[in-house]
């Protein structure tokens, strides 16, 4: 199962407060043991909202809104991307990420979709997906 870990954003995020060095040097060890436990498919940071923008959309109309967004708590600061055996093992991963600031956050767990959950799909928009995915991999490989 795969599990998308979302680290909320805060204040220090939302201004571009880079983390200290003490703080990426906590993370990258915490990183080192998702990846020698080959648990980590991808993690990243992101940048602040400010540097974002949101699109809405209204039947066939769209409108884009350019960040600041105001709801800091209700914001993205990064996240993982973790294959893992069940949501209690991606709980425990998740108490062991590093708060070297010692300030009050939170972090968000979700299993991803996979293919097993669409089984009342028609076969050929299985079978869409599925060729979806493979191009998209044979592109990753090539780049």
């Amino acid at each position: 199962m795969r599990f998308m870990v979302i680290v909320k954003a805060t204040k220090d995020s939302e201004a571009g407060t880079m983390p200290s060095d003490e703080e990426l040097r906590a993370m990258g060890e915490f990183n080192e043991e998702l990846v020698n436990a080959g648990v980590l498919l991808a993690g990243e940071g992101l940048h602040p909202s400010s540097k974002g923008a949101r699109v809405f959309f209204d039947g066939d109309q769209r409108s884009v809104v350019d960040g600041p967004f105001t709801e800091t708590k209700e914001l993205i600061a990064g996240f993982w991307l973790l294959e893992l055996k069940s949501l209690e093992e991606a709980v425990e991963w998740v108490k062991r990420v590093p708060n070297p600031t010692g300030d009050q956050s939170q972090i968000e767990i979700r299993q991803v979709f996979s293919p097993e959950d669409f089984a009342d799909a028609s076969p050929e928009v299985l079978q869409q997906e599925e060729e979806l995915r493979a191009r998209a991999a044979a592109q990753r490989e090539a780049q």
